[in-house]
């Protein structure tokens, strides 16, 4: 389990936050901070055994920067990782935090989408990281950095948005196995739309498709999530 320190000078923003890990699978907040000082702390202050594992860090508090932080914890030597998640656009701010080893830079707002693909391209980073023992082959190197880089977005098929390509996505995740007509009446959408988002979720490997009997009649296909990595 990926332990989370959240840090926002804004309470709405913490919340939205904590409800977008909470959502995500192997991460978990275990500490919220308002300010840079006490962020500081949270993360040097707390035992090896609860040490916080990522830090996502707003760039800008009353008392200090997100810069600051950064430097602070570098300073001490802290073992943890860091996605910067702010409004400053600066490129110099930028360039400072990757160079004091930020994993992430997201600019708010963001969808849930990508909070969740920034997440994931994170946890395999530390999985990878984990799984290299002793010196590292080229390609194990090439592996690790590639997977923080975020992926290029895929091609919808025409007459599909990303918006509610998602939508869709997040009933199947959170509700399935459904078919299209239970889908549609949860989204509010005709049935042959949600069949087509359902089926180009299934062409891509994002859900699993199967029959369902129990009515008489033709079966109806079901979809279940799968979530494994898209097909290309």
């Amino acid at each position: 389990m990926i332990r989370v320190l959240l840090v926002d000078d804004e309470a709405l923003t913490l919340e939205l936050h904590r409800s977008y890990v909470e959502r995500l699978d192997g991460f978990r907040v275990v500490a919220e901070c308002s300010g840079a000082r006490a962020a500081i702390a949270a993360i040097l202050d707390r035992d090896a055994d609860e040490a916080i594992d990522l830090v996502l860090l707003d760039m800008t508090m009353p008392d200090g920067t997100g810069l600051d932080v950064l430097r602070h914890v570098r300073a001490r030597a802290a073992d943890v990782d860091v996605i910067a998640i702010t409004g400053v656009r600066d490129a110099d701010v930028v360039r400072q935090v990757v160079g004091l080893g930020a994993a992430q830079y997201l600019v708010k707002p963001f969808s849930f989408a990508t909070f969740r693909e920034r997440m994931e391209q994170y946890a395999a980073y530390r999985r990878q990281a984990r799984d290299a023992e002793g010196d590292a082959t080229q390609a194990e190197i090439d592996a690790l950095l590639g997977a923080l880089r975020p992926a290029a977005p895929a091609l919808l098929p025409k007459g599909l948005s990303a918006d509610t390509l998602e939508r869709v996505s997040a009933e199947v995740r959170g509700g399935g196995p459904l078919s299209a007509t239970e889908t549609a009446d949860r989204l509010g959408m005709s049935r042959v739309a949600a069949r087509r988002y359902l089926e180009h979720l299934a062409d891509v490997g994002r859900v699993e498709r199967a029959a369902r009997y129990g009515k008489a009649g033709r079966p109806e296909s079901e979809y279940r999530w799968q979530g494994r990595a898209p097909r290309t």
